[in-house]
């Protein structure tokens, strides 16, 4: 595979798994309705599992705009790239999506709360309070970037530009896993703006009936916290190396 299949296909896994996961949790008469939050953040975990297994010998397994982001700012990665990785990243999002609703078509028509049905799609906040859920989706995609950072060498032995799978896959899922399991209650942890992004559009496009908003008025938290957070990591660790730290 090329990097743009690789994060494609990367991206897609991670969020059908995703996507899926918080669809069989929280849908009526799945077989795992009302598992909770261990469910749905270890499906989250081992999600990007299996696109870190897929994707990190060829792309680095970014899977995520911010990891991207982070690294280029880094000096750790070619700016250049970053449209074609985000493309792939966001189409990839929205098309896993898309498989884990029509997988579970029958349970969203069984759904009655709008809410519900937006739930498996997008993240929202338990609270809603913009500046605190900005603050949490940039500390917990801190969090993600610093260890990337800390653990990856430039570029992986044969050349590939690193990523999530510099960490190497097991390692990867536990980190999203803690982030989840810690950081997660307020906003339901995007950490990834492609990973909100593409299934909200996904939710806004497909033929949910009664489905109620995609609240796009929520929509940039997301997406300029995950970024923002990239880059504060990303100042952080080349702050610490100017200083004779690293």
């Amino acid at each position: 595979m090329n990097a743009f299949a690789a994060e494609f296909v990367g991206t897609s896994l991670l969020l059908a798994m995703g996507t899926g996961v918080v669809a069989n949790a929280v849908l009526p008469k799945t077989k795992g309705h009302g598992s909770g939050w261990m469910v749905i953040t270890t499906g989250w975990a081992l999600g990007v599992f299996i696109g870190v297994v897929v994707a990190g010998p060829h792309s680095g397994a970014h899977l995520n705009p911010a990891v991207s982001i982070g690294l280029a700012a880094a000096g750790l990665f070619e700016w250049g790239l970053i449209p074609k990785y985000v493309t792939a990243q966001l189409l990839g999002a929205m098309f896993g999506s898309g498989i884990a609703w029509l997988m579970y078509k029958d349970h969203f028509r069984e759904a009655s709360d709008p809410a519900i049905k937006f739930a498996p799609f997008a993240t929202a906040p338990a609270l809603r309070n913009l500046p605190i859920n900005f603050f949490a989706e940039a500390v917990g995609t801190s969090v993600l970037i610093i260890v990337i950072l800390y653990a990856a060498e430039p570029a992986l032995e044969d050349g590939t530009p690193i990523g999530l799978g510099a960490l190497g896959a097991l390692p990867v899922a536990l980190l999203v896993w803690v982030i989840g399991l810690s950081m997660g209650g307020t906003t339901g942890y995007a950490i990834n703006p492609a990973r909100d992004l593409g299934p909200r559009i996904m939710h806004r496009l497909l033929p949910i009936p009664d489905k109620g908003s995609s609240d796009w008025a929520y929509s940039w938290v997301p997406i300029l916290g995950p970024i923002t957070g990239a880059l504060v990591a990303a100042g952080i660790f080349l702050l610490l190396s100017a200083g004779g730290v690293v």
